[in-house]
């Protein structure tokens, strides 16, 4: 291993030229060094044990137009759904057996007042359903602060809203003219206002993005001052502009795997205490994907609980796994993938980071 990689990794504290250092190694041993000096600090900051986020995919349709995304409104060969109400209070009750901690409720984005009032009417029934035990994590874009306020009265405590580049030249490569990256910093912030546990995350190995973009990201994270992370390898989905953008996509899956691994490793040693998820992206490139999500820093998993008879609709990303998996199954081969590498599944727990529970005390004057 090179000294200055080992000189690094001693560090508390990282600079820009650390971050991207890191994010540019490519010797397996430097990159082996890198995810046990992740793990060190996961184990120190938020322990081995995985939370469960139950995963509900409530429906496809959605307002906007994004280049990458397989649900975009544009996208005509998709058939279209929304989960009934009922629907989703019978998986969050399969949550709540199972003794997950939390549900996510995620969907593509509507501002309309009947997706607001049936989003506000769910939280309500999540939590009397699951007698207020189920955490509840809402991912559904860009909103009114009035509405997210309605939300979080509601009972939903946190929200994952990604940034996807904190680069904003680079961010309008991905979308239409009619998206504003003023905008999304602005609900991030909005949401952190409100008392939020706030999320977002970046898509790695983007068109045009570079190890600086990356290593900004990662201070992005920081600056914000988010308690939960949620990002992966940028994977094309046939159906949209980007999808040209990688022609050779089977030559590049290795190495966008192993990116996404590295940014894992890299936000947890500069982050410390915030929750990371292994995202299924991770898995749709390699089987064991999410268990060295886990092993490089990550600590959160979000099982699918969505209908098998709607996954086929909710495919944001080629190759995306357990699409005929019913979410009895995936738990279980998540359990067993979960202890095979050492680790446990915080059940009944809400898991929520360390780094949010200190931020609020501090906030509240506490020491």
């Amino acid at each position: 291993m090179r000294p200055a990689i080992e000189k690094i990794l001693q560090k508390d504290e990282l600079s820009r030229d650390d971050l991207i250092t890191l994010l540019d190694i490519t010797d397996p041993a430097e990159e082996a060094a890198l995810f046990k000096r992740a793990y060190a600090i996961k184990q120190r900051e938020v322990g081995t044990k995985v939370y469960f986020r139950g995963l509900v995919e409530l429906s496809n349709l959605c307002i906007k137009n994004c280049f990458y995304c397989g649900i975009r409104r544009g996208n005509t060969a998709v058939t279209r759904y929304t989960m009934s109400e009922d629907e989703v209070v019978e998986a969050v009750r399969f949550a709540h057996a199972a003794r997950y901690g939390s549900v996510v409720i995620q969907s593509g984005e509507r501002q309309d007042e009947e997706f607001v009032c049936f989003i506000e009417r769910l939280v309500t029934r999540i939590k009397e359903v699951s007698n207020n035990e189920l955490g509840i994590t809402l991912s559904l874009g860009e909103q009114s602060e009035a509405t997210y306020r309605r939300w979080y009265v509601a009972g939903a405590h946190r929200y994952l809203l990604r940034i996807e580049t904190s680069n904003a030249a680079l961010y309008k490569t991905l979308h239409p003219d009619d998206h504003d990256f003023e905008a999304r910093l602005e609900a991030l912030r909005t949401l952190y206002r409100l008392g939020y546990q706030v999320g977002t995350g970046v898509m790695i190995g983007l068109p045009g993005q570079t190890t600086a973009d990356l290593a900004d990201d990662v201070a992005f994270f920081k600056k914000m001052d988010v308690a939960m992370i949620g990002m992966g390898p940028f994977i094309p989905h046939h159906d949209t502009p980007l999808a040209a953008s990688i022609p050779d996509w089977q030559e590049h899956k290795e190495q966008q795997l192993r990116r996404a691994l590295r940014m894992i490793a890299v936000v947890r040693i500069h982050l410390k205490d915030v929750n990371i998820a292994s995202t299924t992206a991770l898995q749709a490139i390699d089987e064991t994907g999410r268990e060295m999500g886990l092993l490089a820093g990550a600590n959160i998993i979000m099982p699918n609980l969505t209908d098998t008879s709607y996954r086929t609709g909710y495919q944001l990303y080629d190759d995306k796994p357990c699409m005929d998996e019913n979410a009895t199954m995936c738990s279980a081969c998540l359990e067993r993938r979960i202890t095979d590498i050492g680790e446990t599944v915080g059940y009944g727990q809400w898991g929520d980071s360390p780094h949010f529970k200190s931020a609020k005390k501090s906030n509240n004057g506490e020491k």
